[in-house]
């Protein structure tokens, strides 16, 4: 699918946020499309999907983003919040295309290298990794096709 066919919203528009449970599973059922050293990228371009009661599960056009940090991988509260208001930044920095998409943190972020809880480190690296994640790697990928090839490796 052209990239060109996945008008993103201006610079500076987020995306809404999912709130349903059966938001998040429709979308981490597909394979994740995008991945970096510590997160991946699961979308559907074309958000169409249908509810249990019949009701869109991402109603009206532009994009959707779920996180998902989960506490086995990010033991503290506030690193989880950090991490969080990472991936929201560089969102917002760089918009996603119309569509649901969640990021999810796969690996944690070793303690040994980021001792600190919500280090300026710690939230350097993850943001580089999501500026990979959500900019150049993702716009390939969709340029390639969604359903073409296998998903980026770090």
């Amino acid at each position: 699918m052209p990239e060109s066919s996945l008008p993103a919203p201006p610079r500076g528009a987020a995306a809404r946020h999912f709130r349903q449970r059966a938001q998040f599973q429709a979308v981490l059922s597909s394979p994740a499309l995008v991945h970096t050293a510590h997160f991946a990228l699961h979308g559907i371009p074309a958000a169409s999907l249908v509810g249990p009661r019949g009701a869109p599960l991402f109603p009206g056009d532009g994009a959707w983003l779920g996180v998902v940090v989960p506490k086995r991988w990010a033991r503290r509260a506030v690193t989880r919040n950090t991490l969080k208001r990472q991936i929201y930044a560089v969102e917002r920095e760089h918009p996603l295309p119309t569509g649901a998409w969640v990021v999810r943190l796969k690996r944690a972020f070793p303690t040994t290298e980021f001792p600190s809880a919500t280090s300026a480190a710690l939230r350097r690296a993850a943001r580089l990794e999501l500026l990979q994640l959500l900019g150049p790697r993702l716009r390939q990928r969709l340029a390639a096709g969604v359903d073409g090839h296998r998903p980026d490796t770090p």
